[in-house]
């Protein structure tokens, strides 16, 4: 098996007993970058230069022994919607195009902490809005799997890049659903931990009460090292829960018999993808062989979280991006008045789904309409939460499809927004109730293209995800799978 198809957990062991250097692990992969990148376009920047000084620095704590974690000389890469010094942080748009940060996003600082090398940033749709990484004003990220499809968004340059083996393991950002059905489609692992659970200080918003930043694997057990790296209370994130991190590694063999896992109806709908439905049912099946308890569950109000969160999502964006004008950074474009060059400004740097959203978002926060949609849908959010809360009384995980379809064509959904609004159908919930998510590999369809199954758990519940995702991917072999590029 070459370098690069080997997980963390593979590779830091080889590193720590000397069988490899970082520098020599860290150009297998610039390498493949080079060869294999140009048919998938998962970076926007390969950092070849600074990489090998960070490995070389890695090699020099692995000699001595000297704070060595199971992160210490595993090349990474970021997506380009976390602040990184020195580095160009993009979003995938053209106003930030040639935007450089001062400073590393909590999360950045994290990994480099740990030892890991950064390899590059990762395309995604502009400002993590879209479900394909079409949106992106660069260039379209393809499947490894078959590079007529998407790879799924935002984060799609994260997931292509892991499932190609451009890097050892990457991080994303899930909104809704922007972790987990990338990885869904590309078959790999991603995980959206609870709300506030890893800071989101440096990571450029989109929607602040929605946005989550989270690992994206080859298998469950380097989720959990990824997760033990960037979990923890940020005192530079006010949104940052103020609790002790967990040792994500430790409980992952402990075994699920006796674990009860709740299938909510309401997933199982019209329209889900016979293939789709026959991997899940094959999965609970796994599920019951290993003694959990399958038990019906509701989550009764599911029918109203796509129009919630189109309304919330939104609404947030109009806000967080009303900083793009052309005065403080970023894209400015000259005019002879000072609106005159706030409208050219956001006209040029700006994509048509960002444009999109962004006015939605003021429409529903405008005099006379933020009570019957903003202020309403905020209500419902609630109700979702509850619905949640009602769940779990009943069950420890709830188990779903991911996506409702595998890996769909390029351009297929491009001028239909609600047909690709509809492809986060399933995860949007799990945002808006601030609960934490995993997709895991659980099939494939007859033309080769990945399933995911989505496990949902409690606030704070992660330790319990990863452990039923660990268990059900012992006695499957999907996560193996590699595309043949």
């Amino acid at each position: 098996m070459k370098l690069t198809e080997l997980t963390i957990h593979e590779l830091s062991e080889k590193l720590k007993r000397r069988e490899l250097s970082s520098r020599e692990l860290t150009g297998a992969y610039l390498s493949l970058i080079d060869a294999v990148d140009k048919k998938i376009h998962a970076y926007l920047t390969v950092c070849g230069e600074s990489a090998l000084k960070e490995a070389d620095a890695a090699d020099k704590r692995l000699v001595s022994g000297a704070d060595v974690t199971p992160l210490t000389g595993i090349p990474l890469a970021i997506k380009d919607i976390f602040c990184t010094k020195g580095i160009k942080t993009t979003c995938a748009s053209r106003m930030l195009e040639n935007f450089i940060p001062p400073y590393d996003a909590t999360v950045v600082k994290k990994l480099k902490d740990a030892g890991a090398v950064i390899l590059g940033k990762l395309n995604m749709d502009e400002f993590a809005m879209g479900s394909s990484t079409e949106n992106s004003a660069f260039f379209k990220t393809l499947n490894p799997w078959d590079t007529t499809r998407v790879p799924g968004g935002s984060s799609g340059g994260s997931a292509a890049a892991v499932a190609a083996g451009e890097c050892a393991a990457s991080i994303g950002t899930d909104t809704g659903g922007s972790i987990r059905q990338p990885a869904s489609c590309c078959g790999v692992v991603g995980l959206k931990p609870t709300y506030g659970r890893v800071s989101r200080y440096g990571m450029i918003a989109f929607a602040s009460s929605l946005d989550q930043g989270g690992p994206i694997t080859k298998d469950v057990r380097d989720s959990s090292v990824m997760l033990n790296a960037m979990a923890g209370h940020d005192p530079l994130d006010s949104t940052s829960i103020d609790a002790p991190a967990e040792d994500y590694t430790g409980g992952l063999k402990h075994g699920i018999r006796g674990l009860k896992i709740g299938i909510p109806k309401e997933y199982f709908i019209e329209g889900l993808d016979k293939d789709v439905e026959r991997a899940i049912g094959s999965a609970i099946g796994v599920f019951k062989n290993e003694g959990c308890g399958i038990v019906d569950v509701s989550l009764p109000h599911t029918e109203y979280a796509t129009g919630v969160y189109y309304l919330v999502a939104t609404a947030e964006a109009s806000s967080n991006l009303a900083r793009y004008d052309g005065v403080k950074y970023g894209l400015r474009v000259s005019s002879e008045g000072l609106l005159d060059m706030y409208k050219l400004t956001r006209d040029r740097g700006f994509g048509g789904e960002v444009k999109r959203r962004i006015m939605l978002g003021t429409y529903s926060l405008s005099a006379g309409y933020y009570e019957a949609y903003y202020k309403k849908a905020s209500q419902v959010r609630t109700i979702i939460k509850r619905d949640f809360e009602e769940a779990f009384k009943k069950c420890d995980i709830i188990l779903t499809p991911t996506s409702p379809t595998p890996a769909f064509k390029i351009g297929e959904k491009i001028a239909d927004p609600l047909t690709m609004y509809l492809s986060d159908i399933f995860t949007i919930s799990c945002n808006l109730a601030g609960i934490p998510g995993i997709s895991i590999p659980c099939g494939f369809t007859p033309d080769n293209l990945p399933v995911g199954l989505q496990l949902l758990g409690k606030p704070l519940g992660e330790a319990t995800l990863l452990k039923a995702a660990y268990a059900y991917e012992q006695t499957t072999g999907w996560h193996k799978r590699r595309p043949q590029l």
